[in-house]
């Protein structure tokens, strides 16, 4: 009776937690990946391996944050997106492409890619400092995608139990310029290092506006449920304490000595396990492993 009592809120817990990360809608089976179509990538990438673990979680949420310090990229976020209102919305669609182009076939990457395009023709103006704008833009594409990529790689190397060589972290960061090549962006990176030489790149673009201090503010504090506010409050901690040095200059935050490994990272790891123990709960009439088999 206990165990029947435990399974079923596992998988109540881990449908409310699915619903609320991609939408009540999971994957139609029809769209995945299988033995004779592997999508963009496939079973044996590492973008596999990366973008499945929950770990992510934490870097989808420092990506967020870090993406706001470009001027231009925060300006499209404020004028065109509605995540004051419908944070959940944003979230959610996020999650379909990046889980869609990940372990989708290739057709179905492909319309969401398609998708997005469509949306950035409608993504220009003009931002608070008088410069144009444009979502199209392929430095700002090259911002947004050397951000998620570096968040992603960092979150899982710092919060999965799962090892992860060097080697897999260049091929990491090679295979996800497949989905960046599509949207437009140029001059991408292949490896960490080249990962690494981009970012510094942008050093000179970055600032923290009024507007990318109002994101800070609601990412920090967005309108929760109570249950869910002191788990949000973890993945929050850990995506802010992996951020560089100088962004937490930025955001005027002083990170005590120590705190991250002792405190923060076991904090975030024992979450994510724990989510990835609710997500394992919620049935499926066919997973990914049986179609490709």
């Amino acid at each position: 009776m206990i165990n029947n009592a435990i399974e079923s809120l596992r998988s109540h817990g881990g449908t409310l937690f699915r619903n609320t990360l991609v939408g009540e809608e999971a994957m139609d089976p029809a769209t995945m990946a299988s033995a004779d179509d592997h999508g963009l990538f496939g079973p044996d990438s590492v973008t596999w391996k990366i973008n499945g673990d929950i770990a992510i979680l934490v870097g989808g949420l420092r990506s967020l944050i870090y993406q706001t310090l470009h001027p231009l990229a925060m300006a499209g976020v404020a004028e065109h997106s509605d995540y004051l209102n419908d944070p959940f919305g944003r979230l959610q669609r996020t999650s379909q492409f990046v889980g869609g182009t990940t372990f989708g076939n290739t057709a179905h990457a492909e319309r969401l890619i398609a998708t997005v395009r469509r949306v950035h023709n409608r993504v220009q103006g003009t931002a608070p400092d008088g410069r144009p704008y444009s979502a199209n833009d392929p430095r700002l594409l090259l911002w947004v995608h050397a951000v998620e990529v570096d968040s992603f790689l960092d979150s899982y190397r710092r919060y999965s139990l799962e090892p992860l060589e060097d080697w897999e972290a260049d091929a990491y960061v090679a295979e996800m310029s497949v989905v960046a090549r599509r949207l437009g962006a140029q001059d991408l990176p292949l490896s960490v290092a080249e990962l690494d030489s981009t970012l510094q790149s942008f050093r000179p673009e970055m600032d923290a506006s009024q507007q990318a201090r109002d994101a800070w503010k609601f990412l920090f504090s967005p309108p929760l449920p109570i249950l869910a506010r002191a788990p949000y409050g973890v993945i929050v901690a850990a995506a802010v304490t992996s951020l560089p040095d100088w962004i937490l200059k930025d955001l005027n935050i002083k990170i005590p000595r120590g705190i991250e490994p002792l405190a923060v990272r076991p904090a975030a790891i024992a979450l994510t396990k724990g989510l990835g123990w609710l997500l394992t709960g919620v049935g499926s009439t066919e997973t990914l492993e049986d179609r490709m088999s």
